[in-house]
């Protein structure tokens, strides 16, 4: 690690006085003092510490000094970020630290205006903030000449860095960074900053993409190598089973303090957001189907309140300031550690306070998944963030993207572009094929070019559609005279109701007074009460992972979480743990026959585990109602023989669970997919190969019930 007394002067001598004199810093936190060598040096990093660790100040301060040093011209730097919302918020940070060093940094996403993109193609920023997404249109658009604009570019930096590898936007990143590598004309540096996660290095090497053995890359990381004691804590976990019980708590508990409460659904922080100010607190909400600007006037309100509640899905999990909060509260459980880690370094930022999470339960699957997460938070687990498998479908936009881009590719020069990272390689040419067949992509003369099919697809509007990886479910935007509130899903509009229809959105309940079926628009007034919440999504419920079910097990054995449990939460524990009495055992996995006939097998394993051993066992698993995160269901007739057979006849290997049709819609550009790809990579990511061995590879106990 570098030297504190050192690590300044290594900086540009004039970042470094402002660095003193403007922030008043007489020295460098951990992380960026051991970011410095590394980063001036060229090598690529991922920077991990908590929350308002300086991880963003750790990596733009050796680089405006490389970019200095260097005299690189012209938009040198990138920062890259999964929501608008967070590069709003670090823009002037990083405005201001630019200007220090007489250079700029500039915004580009969907809300910025078309005449400020035009003033940065004009005079282009040292350092450019955007999105993957954005990126990917400055790629295909017209009106950018991108060999120019970004032939300066010597730096990348992904922050939350986690957020996005562990979905498809990932994919997406990586395949768009070798793109760009191959328009500058060089490989530049990435600088990934992430929180705690439980496989950095090789999050690190997923982000080198072509450059992983090629380029050196270190993960700097001095937190998690220092021998003193972890920051104090302090958590609480307490059963309120309603949301109209949980406003009760919050509005008694914390007067006059600033706390951030996390929701796992839109409908929940509607409505709780509702009961709050029902009883008198201030409250303001945060969710992605409430427009910009209501998000944008409640964030920048509670940063400046104090005695209020701001109430939000994930969308305030990440590093957006939303001023000096006091508590975090959480509803039920968030879905991994690495989450809830994520939350709870939102507090105990002032000196001599305390990092601290109240955890509200409103049912009893709640309370098991909140005492399992904080269980094996307590063990020293974090999740490993690992990319989804088989994107095949982010292969076939990539190839459209790359063909609007060049406008003509070569037939066997595509791969190139990509430097064989991941699904981008040999393995795509199948899908070239399909894309050729229908019609996506025309070839003549050894070239590729954007086919008809693809411009009646995705052509609209300039093939804005091409660049958004998700498939969202349609939404009917609600708009108060002329101001829009937010998106509400079409089914309450379109339900039978008895009376007025009133919906719930933003917190406030609303009259439905008129509904534009062509342009998906609703208009409202304000109501009293009685408005509902409700969106879908192709996702469906979250799936708890092996390793958080395997901790609910633990927990209805009887081992507690080491944090204060509330007597309500004991009482509702021991319940529990009453209920599941024949359902879990420390040495194995339990099968009960019920007195009705129902077979369970209590696997503990996680959705994608118990998916995968219901493939794997048809002789003997329940055609219908198969599986659970806890259980598969088994036949009626099963015998010991008949079950020795069926994980014997497993040897061979598993099955991928079975997919339905259906579920394919919910993949994006899986019209450009042959549909047996497309089920193929729906399989794969419904599956856990290796827990369901664990599972199989357990002993198995069969008991009778003689009650349900």
């Amino acid at each position: 690690m570098t030297d504190p007394a050192d690590a300044l002067d290594l900086l540009d001598p004039a970042l470094a006085h402002h660095i003193v004199n403007a922030l008043g810093w007489r020295s460098l936190r951990p992380l960026q003092e051991a970011a410095v060598a590394p980063l001036l040096g060229g090598e690529d990093a991922l920077l991990l510490a908590p929350t308002a660790g300086g991880k963003t100040e750790a990596a733009v301060f050796p680089l405006l000094t490389r970019m200095n040093r260097h005299g690189w011209k012209g938009t040198s730097v990138l920062y890259v970020c999964p929501l608008k919302a967070l590069l709003n918020n670090l823009h002037p940070r990083l405005r201001t630290y630019a200007e220090w060093l007489g250079r700029s940094a500039e915004l580009w996403h969907g809300d910025v205006t078309t005449p400020r993109r035009r003033r940065i193609l004009t005079d282009r920023p040292d350092i450019l903030l955007t999105t993957p997404e954005s990126l990917e249109s400055m790629l295909v658009s017209s009106h950018v000449d991108h060999r120019a604009f970004f032939a300066g570019l010597h730096a990348v930096v992904v922050d939350e860095v986690h957020a996005f590898a562990g979905d498809d936007r990932g994919w997406h990143l990586l395949a768009v960074l070798e793109r760009l590598s191959r328009v500058a004309g060089r490989p530049f540096q990435r600088v990934g900053l992430s929180a705690t996660v439980g496989n950095p290095g090789e999050l690190l090497s997923w982000l080198q993409g072509a450059g992983q053995g090629r380029r050196p890359g270190r993960v700097v990381a001095p937190d998690a190598d220092r021998t003193a004691p972890a920051p104090s804590v302090d958590i609480e976990l307490d059963y309120v089973g309603s949301v109209a019980n949980a406003a009760t708590v919050i509005a008694a508990l914390h007067r006059g303090e600033k706390r951030l409460v996390f929701c796992e659904s839109r409908r929940t922080v509607e409505e709780l957001g509702e009961q709050l100010r029902l009883r008198g607190v201030t409250t303001f909400l945060s969710h992605a189907s409430l427009s910009v600007d209501e998000r944008r006037r409640a964030e920048q309100a509670f940063a400046e309140a104090r005695d209020c509640v701001i109430v939000s899905t994930s969308t305030l999990e990440l590093g957006i300031d939303v001023g000096d909060l006091d508590r975090v509260i959480q509803i039920d459980a968030p879905a991994t550690v690495a989450s809830f880690l994520q939350r709870l370094g939102r507090t105990g930022r002032r000196q001599g306070n305390k990092r601290n999470c109240l955890f509200l339960a409103l049912d009893d699957a709640g309370l098991l998944a909140a005492a399992a997460l904080l269980l094996q938070w307590s063990r020293g687990w974090v999740e490993p963030v690992v990319a989804p498998p088989e994107p095949r479908h982010l292969a076939a936009q990539q190839l459209l993207a790359l063909c609007l881009q060049e406008h003509r590719v070569g037939e066997n020069l595509w791969q190139q572009w990509w430097g064989g990272v991941g699904p981008f390689g040999p393995d795509a040419a199948p899908v070239v094929r399909h894309l050729v067949e229908q019609g996506f992509l025309d070839q003549d003369g050894g070239l590729l070019f954007i086919g008809p099919e693809a411009e009646r697809r995705y052509g609209h509007r300039h093939f804005m559609n091409l660049t958004a990886v998700f498939t969202a479910p349609p939404e009917f935007t609600v708009f108060s005279g002329r101001s829009e509130i937010g998106r509400t899903d079409p089914d309450l509009l379109t339900e039978e109701v008895t009376g007025p229809r009133k919906l719930l959105l933003a917190g406030r309940s609303w009259l439905v007074t008129y509904i534009d079926w062509r342009r998906r628009r609703c208009f409202v007034v304000p109501a009293d009460e009685g408005g509902r919440a409700r969106w879908s999504g192709f996702g469906g419920d979250r799936v708890r992972s092996f390793t958080l079910t395997r901790a609910a097990r633990d927990v209805l054995l009887g081992e507690d979480p080491p944090v204060r449990l509330t007597k309500r939460a004991t009482a509702r524990l021991t319940k529990a743990r009453e209920t599941h009495l024949h359902t879990v055992h420390p040495a194995g996995t339990l099968i009960t026959r019920l007195a009705d006939g129902d077979v369970r097998w209590w696997t503990w394993a996680g959705h994608r585990a118990n998916a995968t051993l219901a493939a794997s066992l048809p002789a003997v698993v329940a055609p219908q109602r198969r599986f659970g995160d806890q259980w598969v269901r088994l036949r009626d007739d099963l015998s010991p023989a008949r079950w020795k057979s069926a994980v014997a006849d497993t040897a061979a290997g598993m099955c991928l669970p079975d997919v339905d049709g259906r579920a394919v819609r919910g993949l994006k550009f899986s019209e450009a997919l042959p549909a047996r790809l497309a089920e193929a990579t729906l399989a794969a990511r419904a599956a856990d190969e290796e827990a369901a061995r664990t599972v199989l590879a357990e002993p198995v106990r069969l008991t009778t019930l003689t009650s349900p």
